[in-house]
C-alpha cells in the first residue's frame, strides 16, 4: 500500500510499504480521511522543530474499524466510525505524572515523531479512539485540530463573562473560537482574510476585525470599552501577534499562547509586571475530544466552509507544496484515502 512520506524539507514521495497488522490491545484502522495540520506546512517548510524526516505524515484521522484485535472492549467493533488521539506520552516525566500528558518532554506525536496516517491501513490502540455514530469521517478528521483550539479555552480558564479575542483564524484559531463561543464567552476574530473571518463568524465568533483594514487597538478598545479583552488567545504564530497579545489584553488579562513564531520576538516586558498578566501555553490538547465531537455532532460548526479542497493521496504532495507556495488561500486540506 502508498504511504506519503516528507523526506527532507520541501521533499515528499509516495512509498510503498506492508499493511501492519494489530497488536494485543490495538485495531486495524481503514483510513479513510487525513487532513493536512499547520505543523505539516511548517515540517515542509523546515521550520518545526519537533519534527522528524523521513516519516508518514498525517494526524487528523477518520478512519473504520477494520479489525479487532486480542484483548479490546467489545464496544469496539469492525465498521464503526472512529477519530484517533495521535499523541503518545511517556508516562515518566514530570508533565506526565502531575497529570498533563499533552505537554510530555518526549511527546511522540503521529507524523512528527512516529509514522502517520497518511496511508490506507494504520494501527491504534483501543484506548485512543473517539467514535461518534453521527460523524463522518470527514468531520472526525476535523476533530483533533478543532480539540488544539479548544484545549486553548480550557488553558485561558474562559468564562461565559468574558470578552476573548482570538488572532488568526486558522483552523486552530476557529477551534478556540468555538472552545470560547462553547464556555459562553463573547468572541472577537481577527485575522487579514475576510473569508476567513466569515468562517469565524459562523464559528460562534461576536464580532470580527481585519487588522489589514482596521487599527487593531483601536477595534478592540471599542468593543472591550477601552479596557481591552479578558483573554487573548494567538494562534496565528507570528511576532507582531505574540506582541499584540500582550499589548491589548486587558490589566490582570490572560494571554494564551498556540501558535510557533519562527523568528524571535522582542517584547515591552514591563506589561508583563505592570498588568499583571497570566501568559500561558498551549500544546496538542488534554480530554478535549469529546467536546469537540459532542459540538460536531450538534451541527454547531461549518465543515464545509472550514475544508478548502480534498485531494486524492496521489495528490497530496502537490497540494502540500501549493499551501506552502500560497498559504492565505487555505484553511483546511484533506486527503481522501478512498479515492
Amino acid at each position: 500500500m502508498k504511504a506519503l512520506y516528507i523526506v527532507e524539507p520541501g521533499k515528499t514521495e509516495l512509498r510503498e510499504i506492508d499493511p501492519p497488522r494489530p497488536n494485543e490491545g490495538e485495531v486495524l484502522l481503514r483510513v479513510g480521511m487525513v487532513g493536512f495540520c499547520g505543523g505539516d506546512l511548517n515540517s515542509f517548510r523546515g521550520v518545526f522543530p519537533l519534527q522528524h524526516y523521513p516519516i508518514i505524515l498525517g494526524h487528523e484521522i477518520g478512519a473504520a474499524i477494520e479489525e479487532v484485535g486480542a484483548n479490546v472492549p467489545d464496544k469496539f467493533r469492525r465498521g464503526m466510525n472512529v477519530t484517533v488521539s495521535p499523541y503518545q506520552s511517556c508516562g515518566q516525566c514530570t508533565p506526565c505524572k502531575r497529570n498533563r500528558p499533552n505537554a510530555c518532554r518526549d511527546n511522540r506525536t503521529m507524523g512528527v515523531r512516529r509514522p502517520g496516517a497518511m496511508t490506507r491501513f494504520i494501527t491504534a490502540p483501543w484506548t485512543d479512539l473517539y467514535h461518534s455514530e453521527k460523524l463522518t469521517l470527514k468531520e472526525l478528521a476535523l476533530v483533533e485540530p478543532l480539540t488544539v483550539g479548544f484545549h486553548a479555552a480550557v488553558r485561558g480558564r474562559v468564562s461565559s463573562s468574558d470578552k476573548v479575542a482570538v488572532l488568526g483564524c486558522g483552523i486552530v484559531g476557529l477551534g478556540a473560537v468555538a472552545g470560547s463561543s462553547a464556555r459562553g464567552a463573547e468572541v472577537i476574530a481577527v485575522d487579514i482574510d475576510n473569508k476567513k473571518l466569515e468562517i469565524a463568524r459562523k464559528t460562534g465568533a461576536s464580532h470580527t476585525i481585519n487588522s489589514v483594514k482596521a487599527d487593531l487597538h483601536e477595534a478592540l478598545s471599542e468593543l472591550t470599552d477601552g479596557e481591552g479583552p479578558d483573554v487573548i488567545v494567538e494562534a496565528a504564530g507570528q511576532p507582531e501577534t505574540f506582541r499584540a497579545a500582550v499589548e491589548e489584553v486587558v490589566f490582570t488579562g490572560k494571554v494564551v499562547y498556540i501558535g510557533y513564531v519562527k523568528a524571535p520576538v522582542e517584547y515591552e516586558t514591563k506589561l508583563f509586571v505592570q498588568k499583571e498578566l497570566d501568559i500561558l501555553g498551549s500544546r496538542n490538547c488534554l480530554g478535549d475530544f469529546p467536546r469537540v465531537i459532542e459540538v460536531l455532532e450538534r451541527g454547531g460548526f461549518p465543515v464545509d466552509d472550514v475544508i478548502t479542497k480534498i485531494v486524492p493521496l496521489e495528490e497530496a504532495g502537490q497540494a502540500l507544496a501549493a499551501w506552502n507556495e500560497n498559504p492565505a488561500n487555505v484553511t483546511k486540506i484533506m486527503v481522501n484515502m478512498e479515492a
